[in-house]
């Protein structure tokens, strides 16, 4: 597939695809606007010590709950009212998933970037809605698909006059309550001309039961494998207190161990950097 996609571009001054590791960060969920404009602040400090491009990342619903009964999130109008005011306040560009096409022109006066979710990666309409509001795109590859299928979701991009585009690699479902990750797919899916992340955090979770749970142990492993196998950006949700976090408390990164697992990033980069350029 000869790609029309932009395989180096800026989301609101960030860089995405180039020298540096992007980093995609935030809760899970917006839980309140203090909480989000607090978090911000502080992974933004990090991700400036580190030299690192920032989007910041936060849910204003989440519409692919376990259980009834999970926190979903303040809603649209909301969710986006808070996502300007850490836009505007903190000074980093930001995103959100995107769960429909009546959704989608809202979520563009504000997002710097639209985020198609995994369970929502083959939704035609939806793909094509948000590329032609001419945003940036990440559309997170789903559990149910081989990393080579991801190019139909790009011919749609591509046909809907999309440019910025990024996929994002979150584990693949062999069997029950287990993810897997193929690390052969951060090549694959680059192949095609677009930038790849990796989602450290739902790479970990153990999907279904009462709870969608996790192992945040082996953040740092997957990690350390998919900056070696080339991804251009790690998405890596946080919070002050992931087990008292109101979604994904078992995979969330607690903030104060953010700075060094990022270090270890970084020097594993220039690492990929120097090896590849021989």
């Amino acid at each position: 597939m000869e790609s029309t996609f932009q395989r180096k571009f800026s989301v609101a001054g960030a860089e995405v695809g180039g020298e540096h590791l992007a980093l995609i960060a935030g809760p899970c969920v917006i839980e309140s606007a203090e909480m989000c404009l607090n978090l911000a602040q502080e992974v933004k400090r990090v991700a400036a010590d580190l030299g690192l491009p920032l989007v910041f990342k936060s849910s204003y619903v989440k519409a692919n709950r376990t259980s009834a009964r999970s926190f979903r999130g303040p809603g649209l109008e909301e969710g986006l009212r808070i996502l300007a005011e850490v836009r505007d306040k903190v000074g980093v560009p930001v995103l959100s998933d995107v769960h429909a096409v009546d959704e989608v022109e809202a979520a563009a006066r504000v997002l710097d970037v639209l985020q198609v979710p995994a369970f929502l990666c083959r939704q035609s309409e939806l793909v094509e809605a948000c590329a032609r509001t001419g945003k940036p795109v990440n559309v997170k590859k789903g559990q149910f698909l081989a990393p080579e299928d991801t190019r139909h979701i790009l011919d749609k991009l591509s046909l809907a006059g999309a440019k910025r585009v990024m996929l994002t690699e979150r584990g693949s479902c062999f069997g029950y309550h287990n993810l897997v990750v193929d690390m052969r797919g951060i090549t694959t899916m680059r192949g095609f001309g677009v930038p790849v992340a990796f989602d450290v955090t739902h790479s970990l979770q153990t999907p279904g039961g009462e709870r969608t749970g996790g192992d945040r142990r082996f953040a740092g492993t997957l990690a350390r494998a998919a900056v070696a196998a080339g991804c251009d950006a790690l998405f890596v949700e946080t919070h002050h207190e992931p087990e008292k976090a109101l979604s994904d408390s078992g995979t969330m990164m607690p903030l104060s161990e953010l700075k060094r697992f990022l270090e270890d990033m970084v020097k594993l980069r220039r690492a990929y950097l120097a090896c590849s350029s021989r």
